[in-house]
């Protein structure tokens, strides 16, 4: 009989609560780092930027919290602005504060930390100018807009090593991924050697934009912030900027980063010695700047590899999910997604089952899923008690670097050999020239 062990979303939530998830942490020996700076019966103040979207779960999520509240929120969309303080304002005592430019929100002493959900190209600079601000992160995926970003965020990151900063790859902070990194430490599949990681969606094409006047709710020029400026059309904003190199990072950073996470952390690897990717824009002829169909493969020393499989616009299952990690090991592999996780033999007879959760909409682009709030809440218990973060900026980075050596390798339709211990190209001066973008020179001094 297929041995299956359910477990239920509310028991996890239960156990993985801010005082379940420090005792979770202080059962792998992980003690305090860094208490709050209030009393223990102060809540939490955020600011959350960034709020077509994922910025509003996150807004949510904080408001609701037992030991957080939402000071501020901003936008520079006025009517998103509005909508967000309606629906965050059901949750709390007291409504927060409303702002256009974030670096209002730096200068007020009372809060203690900036979550940050605006696109790509902002998550380095926010991060580095919260950081000198004093304030703790929780910055959404990925670290940055190219690996240079990633290498800035964690030097910030290091200047400021009394602050907290969490990167939004909340399968880190799931304990049924966690499980899973024990089992195979534990030698439950042998000696793990490859992970594939996959993406799979039915996205739309995004048309051929026109320039238009930008619309008098928004604020344009803040939008673009460090970005080189171009002018407004419309179809980039809210959500289509993703496929665009200027502000976007294509949907291997933009839902690859997390199942990459996964594969990278299970098998233990940091960087690798090569990358190699295929693929393009094979579904629409639009503006879409980047592949709609990838597969990059990254080599690692010790006989391990990476292989992501994206398909943004063929939504055709992989092990009937549509996204999520497996690992082959020498005497077995093991499948994981947000809903649970499946072991089997070599022989392909199941070990264990275990359903983490109600089965939930993988491809929800909101993310508001429970694995959110139990992130949230390591990042909360971190900030306040000093319990270790799930997904720490040093580490996450990391992840962020693999994808964009990925991006790098399909601009230039070659492999690339890379350095184990940093990451960087070697002996390639073309794909080097790629590792950090043109900024708007107002915003040079930030980045």
């Amino acid at each position: 009989m297929t041995p299956k062990e359910p477990l239920d979303r509310r028991d996890f939530l239960k156990k993985a609560s801010v005082a379940g998830l420090g005792a979770f942490a202080a059962s792998r020996g992980v003690g305090p780092l860094l208490a709050f700076d209030g009393s223990p019966a102060e809540k939490m103040v955020v600011a959350v930027m960034g709020l077509n979207g994922r910025g509003m779960v996150h807004a949510q999520d904080f408001a609701r919290g037992t030991n957080t509240t939402v000071g501020y929120l901003c936008d520079v969309d006025s009517t998103v602005l509005a909508k967000a303080l309606a629906e965050t304002s059901k949750l709390q005592a007291t409504p927060p504060k409303t702002v256009t430019d974030f670096r209002r929100v730096l200068e007020d002493k009372n809060v203690d930390a900036l979550v940050i959900a605006a696109p790509d190209h902002w998550h380095a600079p926010a991060t580095i100018l919260a950081l000198d601000a004093g304030k703790h992160v929780y910055v959404e995926k990925p670290s940055g807009h190219d690996p240079r970003e990633d290498e800035l965020i964690v030097a910030a990151a290091r200047k400021h090593n009394k602050l907290h900063v969490q990167l939004g790859t909340q399968a880190r902070s799931g304990p049924h991924f966690i499980e899973v990194k024990q089992l195979i430490s534990g030698g439950q599949i042998g000696t793990p050697y490859l992970a594939r990681a996959w993406y799979a969606n039915t996205r739309t094409g995004i048309g051929k934009g026109k320039v238009v006047p930008v619309p008098s709710n928004l604020d344009y020029e803040l939008w673009q912030g460090p970005a080189p400026r171009t002018p407004y059309r419309d179809n980039v904003i809210h959500y289509n900027w993703h496929w665009f190199t200027n502000w976007g990072t294509g949907e291997i950073c933009n839902n690859g980063t997390h199942e990459i996470d996964v594969g990278r952390w299970l098998l233990g690897v940091d960087y690798p010695t090569s990358v190699n990717s295929t693929g393009g824009r094979f579904h629409y002829a639009d503006d879409w700047q980047f592949p709609d169909t990838q597969e990059a493969t990254w080599v690692f020393d010790g006989g391990k590899s990476i292989i992501w499989q994206g398909q943004s616009c063929n939504g055709l299952d992989l092990y009937e999910r549509s996204r999520g990690t497996t690992v082959l090991g020498t005497h077995g592999s093991v499948v994981v997604d947000r809903d649970g996780y499946v072991v089997y033999d070599l022989k392909n007879k199941i070990v264990k089952e275990v359903k983490a959760a109600p089965k939930g909409d993988a491809l929800n682009t909101l993310g508001d899923d429970w694995l959110t709030q139990l992130h949230i809440d390591n990042f909360t218990s971190a900030v306040r008690t000093g319990t270790k973060l799930s997904a720490p900026i040093e580490d996450g980075a990391k992840t962020g670097t693999l994808c964009h050596l990925g991006t790098i390798s399909q601009q230039l339709g070659r492999k690339l050999t890379t350095d184990p211990k940093t990451g960087h190209i070697l002996h390639d001066e073309e794909a080097a020239k790629l590792w950090s973008r043109e900024y708007d020179p107002r915003w040079k001094p930030v980045v």
